[in-house]
């Protein structure tokens, strides 16, 4: 898989595509921590049996053009990237407050207790491990103009199967 280019791309989440394998929860947590971790996996995917359709969702960083958390990290350990529009995160300076957590609408960083600090998604450097072993393609790169259309048609919609 390419690197993506800076300030194009964001993963986005299709949920009709997932087959609920986790195999991007497995290979986050690989690349991050060097072992099959889920609980420390920057991903998650959430499975909700009463559903006809979509019956998994996906919890992952959106990076936010105005990101709530890095306006809340009192030591400023969460920045906005200009070049790449990602948010990122500065371990060493994270105190490990958890405000980041509280608030994200999605809740998407977690504290890792290994660590002693809040952690989310840094993109791989730019080669998502997620994206990359997603076998399904529920999970892709594409332009941040098109996620935000992909979204709103699929969480702002009305939907009957719910």
């Amino acid at each position: 898989m390419a690197r993506s280019q800076p300030g194009t791309s964001v993963i986005v989440f299709e949920p009709q595509l997932c087959t609920g394998c986790r195999y991007c929860e497995i290979a986050c947590a690989v690349w991050h921590c060097g072992r099959i971790d889920v609980t420390r996996s920057r991903i998650r995917i959430l499975f909700d049996e009463g559903r006809t359709a979509e019956r998994y969702a996906a919890v992952n960083c959106q990076h936010c053009d105005d990101a709530i958390c890095c306006a809340v990290c009192p030591s400023e350990a969460l920045q906005k990237d200009q070049k790449t529009g990602w948010v990122t995160q500065n371990s060493t300076k994270c105190v490990g407050c958890e405000m980041c957590i509280v608030a994200c609408p999605l809740s998407v960083p977690i504290f890792d207790p290994a660590l002693k600090v809040a952690v989310k998604c840094d993109f791989c450097l730019g080669a998502p491990e997620c994206v990359k072993h997603c076998s399904s393609g529920a999970l892709r790169l594409c332009a941040r103009e098109e996620a935000v259309q992909l979204n709103a048609r699929l969480y702002l919609s009305a939907k009957d199967d719910r």
